[in-house]
């Protein structure tokens, strides 16, 4: 908590008895790949404001269901929400931060980045088509790599997934047939393996699974020393992810192409790019039951897309461009109270 003025003690006392009470708390509820920066903003923002943001990793299906119930004050979802369902739904979104989604392996004498894998691989891989890790198709871009004769055992989430959806409609683009076989979206119809919830699910899952490769958002990967895959993207370059590789994903992004800047950001043709990132995405409701915690929500993201760039980036994300925000709090002025006025100008 930032210091108090020299006053009194007993003046200090007063003002923070006062200052509690008038304390605003919000709730989100949705994705778990901007969990851990969200956790970071929310713990900065109290510790300056006194404002509280409690945010529930369930996932962006039930991040949608929670917003469309009006059980929280705004929804999270990595799947961005069609045009035509946003205006139906009567919903505002907008994007919150940028990462990456990463494949995650537990192999015994294999580095983190040391394996490289394309598209069309990982996609016969997920799709059931290549078992084993010593196929030819992983043994070929993977020269002087040791792989064992072992079988793969795949890692997914079991629940309604923004991440899923991102990483499955990257296969699909990369390779059709995943489509017809598995599905894309955020939820699909796995050949086998081994579910988990939320993002931490499938970090847990792999990290105990001998033989084991799932997909996880950048952070956990890092948080929980996972060993990741290197990547071939569009370009032909095997990349590593990283909050500059997630940025050169973005930098040509559109965000005016789609209403509710839902557009994708995976097989970017720069060179540096990582193929599979993801904008993570909040929704509120266009016409506002309570004004004042619609209000609060937008205070708490201007307050991050003020201060909160460097924790981002700590974490690997990539913070929302600063012209991508000025369209952003422009787009605000769509959530309004009863009598049709805007609940937050930003001035």
């Amino acid at each position: 908590m930032k210091l108090l003025p020299k006053f009194l003690a007993i003046s200090a006392v007063a003002f923070s008895v006062g200052f509690s009470a008038q304390a605003a708390e919000i709730t989100g509820a949705g994705a778990t790949f901007p969990a851990p920066v969200y956790a970071k903003w929310a713990e900065a923002y109290k510790s300056a404001t006194g404002n509280s943001m409690n945010y529930q990793a369930i996932g962006s299906g039930g991040g949608v269901k929670q917003i469309t119930a009006k059980t929280v004050d705004f929804g999270a979802s990595d799947d961005p929400i069609a045009g035509d369902k946003l205006e139906k739904a009567g919903l505002v979104q907008f994007p919150a931060v940028i990462g990456g989604i990463v494949p995650v392996a537990n192999l015994q004498g294999v580095a983190p980045g040391e394996m490289k894998l394309d598209g069309a691989t990982l996609a016969k891989i997920f799709s059931g088509d290549i078992t084993k890790w010593d196929d030819a198709a992983i043994a070929k871009l993977n020269s002087g790599l040791e792989l064992p004769s072992q079988p793969i055992t795949l890692v997914y989430r079991s629940d309604s997934s923004g991440t899923t959806a991102g990483f499955t409609n990257y296969l699909a683009e990369i390779e059709p047939s995943f489509k017809d076989k598995v599905g894309a979206g955020k939820t699909v119809n796995w050949k086998s393996g081994i579910g988990g919830k939320g993002n931490a699910g499938v970090a847990a899952n792999v990290v105990k699974l001998a033989g084991s490769i799932g997909y996880v958002e950048y952070a956990y990967a890092k948080q929980n020393k996972m060993t990741h895959v290197s990547l071939i993207n569009k370009a032909g370059n095997a990349v590593q992810p990283s909050d500059k590789s997630f940025a050169a994903a973005a930098a040509g992004a559109d965000w005016s192409a789609k209403p509710g800047f839902g557009i994708g950001l995976s097989n970017q043709a720069d060179p540096a790019a990582w193929p599979i990132v993801s904008a993570s995405f909040i929704l509120m409701h266009e016409k506002a039951d309570e004004p004042a915690r619609s209000a609060e929500v937008l205070k708490f993201f201007r307050w991050a897309f003020e201060n909160g760039n460097e924790m981002a980036l700590e974490l690997d994300y990539v913070p929302m461009p600063a012209s991508v925000v000025k369209q952003i709090q422009s787009s605000w002025a769509a959530i309004k109270d009863g009598s049709g006025q805007a609940v937050y100008a930003v001035k």
